[in-house]
């Protein structure tokens, strides 16, 4: 079996990146259920048991089958490339009640008896109600469960889109999506999902929302029923080192010369991260990160460069070659490179 998504030519040219905190809510109350994906997600779900364990999460899980339909409305494809939580929970709950009830007694469907159970017949007989309550149940499981971490998961996925929108500058779309994943094959006009059920659709003009994802990891999830915009979820590059606490990871040699949280700064960009999410991965004052951000950058050390409303900071090749070097490399490297106007700007290298 395998899902499959058509381009037609207007397709190539609305293709675009898109990440989702609603969508890694969703997600995460998944993985709880999902000891396949609890692998890379070991020590966030150490921390979060004794939280999640005072949530009320029945309602959702009964919406979501190990096989077969989620409600598209209650877990749409994002509303723009990088919108907030609050702006997404605003449109579930601007959900079409009808609409919102045949999609979800199709997922209620896909459950052995969930279509006759006390609840199915409730929220099928009061959508409006069921909208409310399901809404409610995302928003206090994102409170718990996701926000106290987003800075480092959307630094996580900001960085995923980096590295693939220069991927896509460098070999084109038709390259591009089959690296997403190895279950992917591109033959000019179809992109195919091995080992997915059963599944095809047009894009008709509408183009292909591609979104990185910490806990869908290890799916590619597609199938999105119009009128959502078709969307591919992929698992975000990096995920093994997400909860990697610091410490340990920074060279000596590093530290004698730059000082300790400077070359902890520099350590941590293994991705590129914005000083918020520096912040809270190094446990630092924002204010301190910036400072420190500025004379890496001023050395020629990092670059820089703005993603939406944030600003993304990455090594240069120089400041790859400090962190990954003893401490006699470290001073060759100096006493050989220019001055820090003459630094190389490019960006390090993928």
């Amino acid at each position: 079996m395998a899902s499959r998504l058509h381009f037609g030519d207007d397709d190539f040219l609305r293709c675009r990146f898109a990440i989702s905190p609603l969508w890694e809510t969703q997600e995460a109350v998944r993985t709880l259920r999902r000891p396949d994906r609890h692998a890379y997600q070991a020590p966030w779900l150490r921390r979060i048991r004794q939280a999640a364990a005072g949530l009320e999460l029945a309602p959702l899980w009964l919406l979501m089958p190990r096989r077969g339909h989620s409600p598209d409305w209650l877990g749409a494809p994002p509303i723009g490339p990088a919108a907030t939580f609050d702006e997404e929970i605003a449109a579930v709950r601007a959900s079409d009640p009808e609409s919102a009830r045949e999609d979800t007694a199709r997922s209620l469907a896909c459950t052995p008896g969930a279509l006759r159970s006390p609840q199915g017949r409730a929220w099928l007989a009061d959508p409006v109600r069921m909208i409310q309550e399901l809404a409610d149940a995302m928003e206090e499981a994102w409170r718990v469960l996701i926000a106290p971490d987003w800075p480092r998961l959307r630094a996580l996925l900001e960085a995923d889109v980096a590295f693939h929108s220069r991927r896509l500058a460098e070999v084109g779309l038709g390259t591009l999506l089959p690296e997403l994943d190895s279950r992917l094959a591109w033959d000019g006009r179809t992109l195919t999902l091995a080992g997915h059920d059963e599944y095809t659709r047009a894009l008709d003009g509408q183009g292909l929302i591609l979104m990185p994802s910490v806990f869908s990891w290890p799916d590619v999830i597609t199938g999105f029923e119009p009128p959502w915009q078709p969307t591919l979820v992929y698992p975000a590059r990096g995920i093994a080192g997400l909860w990697t606490e610091p410490g340990g990871r920074t060279p000596e040699a590093l530290v004698r010369l730059l000082g300790r949280n400077r070359a902890e700064v520099l350590a941590a960009l293994d991705e590129p991260a914005t000083t918020t999410a520096l912040a809270h991965r190094l446990r630092l004052a924002p204010s301190s990160v910036s400072a420190h951000l500025t004379v890496l950058r001023d050395a020629g050390l990092l670059t820089s460069r703005r993603y939406g409303h944030q600003v993304l900071y990455e090594r240069t090749p120089l400041g790859v070659a400090l962190t990954s070097s003893g401490a006699r490399q470290v001073t060759r490297t100096l006493t050989r490179t220019p001055r820090a106007g003459a630094a190389p700007s490019a960006h390090a290298p993928g």
